[in-house]
């Protein structure tokens, strides 16, 4: 693939590196991405990992959703959260991009 910094597509493509960059940098968030990792987790299973109150483990899986680097799915009554594998790619190889050239 190859990218042009200027052109208008590759510029919503820097602010994107930019909002997934701002959300994973809380070690919080970072923490339920690693946790996410292997498997779909629900959310009774992350406020365990991270030893942290539900309302605040929802508002850190509420800005990654928002920066679709997780999805959501529906099993019964629980919401199933997994690592959006293909917007994290695609955002990590722009990224790369633009460190290769540094």
């Amino acid at each position: 693939m190859s990218y042009d910094c200027c052109s208008r597509s590759s510029l919503r493509e820097l602010s994107q590196v930019s909002l997934f960059l701002k959300a994973v940098a809380d070690e919080n968030r970072l923490k339920i991405i690693c946790f996410l990792r292997k498997q779909e987790r629900c959310v009774c299973e992350i406020v365990e990992f991270l030893n942290l109150p539900q309302n605040l483990v929802s508002h850190h899986l509420g800005v990654l959703r928002e920066r679709e680097i997780v999805s959501t799915k529906k099993d019964g009554l629980k919401v199933l959260y997994s690592l959006n594998d293909k917007n994290i790619s695609k955002t990590l190889k722009f990224l790369n991009f633009l460190i290769s050239k540094l």
